[in-house]
């Protein structure tokens, strides 16, 4: 169970719960911070591929901790089902907090480091004297990279629309590493 602080709950009635550690926010805003730097960088250039590299170790050390990490950075925190994140999103007035992924953020985070993971992959590919001008792997990097940004938009787009849903605000969470439950919303 995620530890509560009650310093805030005052008249408010709200919780303070601890919920995201720092390796989860560290690799989170690291993560997006490399997508940022290597979408300005010369994609040929040496920058944007050791930052590719730190993008994949990052991601790697992720999906590690997915398993030995706290108890909301564990896949089993957030499994992924397309059912329930279907619902989740055309469920109105749902008072439940997800301390973890919600389940379509979940659906999205696995859609993130799979992303991200094919990449690295044909990005390293494309350094390779086998796959070294190979039309169909460079096409394949800039696919999933237009992917990437696809989904990076609509993953800001649901932290916005899951943010006025509950009233959670998850970018503070993902910063503080704790989650602000309003009075009367009950938290998983």
């Amino acid at each position: 169970m995620a530890k509560q602080d009650t310093s805030d709950c005052g008249r408010s009635g709200a919780r303070t719960l601890a919920v995201w550690d720092p390796l989860v926010r560290l690799t989170h805003w690291s993560v997006a911070l490399i997508v940022l730097i290597n979408s300005f960088s010369d994609g040929e250039g040496d920058l944007h591929e050791w930052v590719g590299y730190i993008a994949l170790g990052l991601v790697l050390l992720r999906l590690v901790w997915g398993v030995l990490g706290s108890r909301a950075a564990r896949f089993s925190a957030f499994p992924p089902n397309p059912m329930r994140a279907a619902q989740h999103l055309l469920t109105k007035g749902d008072k439940h907090i997800h301390l973890s992924h919600n389940p379509a953020g979940a659906l999205m985070v696995y859609n993130l480091w799979l992303t991200l993971l094919f990449i690295s992959a044909t990005g390293y590919m494309m350094g390779t004297m086998r796959f070294f001008g190979v039309a169909w792997v460079e096409e394949a990097h800039m696919l999933a990279y237009n992917w990437l940004l696809l989904s990076v938009i609509l993953h800001v787009g649901g932290v916005v629309l899951d943010t006025w849903r509950t009233g959670v605000a998850l970018v503070p969470a993902m910063v503080t590493g704790r989650k602000r439950i309003p009075e009367g919303m009950e938290a998983e």
